[in-house]
């Protein structure tokens, strides 16, 4: 027998679940779906030390996700330009300058659809303290939104990744994607998408479970 073997051990108070948050359908894709990947494989700009591509889509019942990386390769850059650009190169958003946002800095990509109705990741006013609608408020358009996922760097090349998401599921037709990085030394370009194709992949979408609280 021990000293503590019978010391009492309060049971701890019941503890209520915390309410899991549900993203609306246009803030992100469904948690409980294995999407269909469509492959992409396409260059949205391509230079001696500039690459920026798309490399697929995952398709979703409710809007698909556009999977893409870049690469910037070293030149003539000194160390402090270099490490200036990194920065900028991993952190793709507006630069403040004397309060005022540096538009060459930032990474803009948009969306435009078959019917001329456009979509945009990166209008200024996003990056702006206190802009933005509630995530509850349905938006008028087409949601295009851009998440960085991180990357890597050394002294010769970096290289970073992120992902695209098209709220709704597009219409069939041409889509165009455009990108432009100024400060990266990438100029307005573009790429055509097959909406039609996106969209009906969306069929093979298959659920986690087949009760109605999994496929939330």
């Amino acid at each position: 027998m021990t000293f503590f073997q019978d010391y009492p051990i309060p049971a701890p108070p019941p503890r209520p679940r915390t309410p899991q948050f549900i993203p609306p359908p246009w803030v992100a894709a469904p948690r409980y779906e294995l999407p269909p990947v469509v492959p992409v494989g396409q260059f949205i700009y391509k230079s001696p030390t500039f690459v920026m591509a798309i490399e697929a889509a995952k398709v979703y019942s409710t809007g698909c996700v556009l999977e893409m990386s870049w690469m910037l390769r070293r030149t003539d850059q000194d160390d402090r330009r270099w490490s200036e650009m990194n920065a900028v190169f991993h952190r793709p958003a507006p630069q403040l300058r004397d309060g005022a946002i540096s538009v060459d800095s930032v990474l803009l990509f948009g969306m435009q659809f078959p019917d001329g109705t456009k979509a945009t990741t990166s209008s200024l006013a996003m990056y702006e303290q206190g802009q933005g609608a509630p995530l509850d408020q349905e938006p008028d358009g087409p949601v295009f939104e851009f998440r960085p996922k991180g990357g890597n760097g050394g002294e010769d090349d970096m290289s970073a990744m992120g992902a695209l998401w098209l709220w709704p599921l597009p219409p069939a037709g041409e889509l165009r994607l455009l990108a432009q990085w100024t400060s990266m030394g990438m100029p307005e370009s573009s790429i055509v998408l097959d909406g039609g194709r996106l969209r009906a992949a969306a069929a093979a979408v298959q659920k986690y479970w087949p009760d109605e609280e999994g496929q939330k």
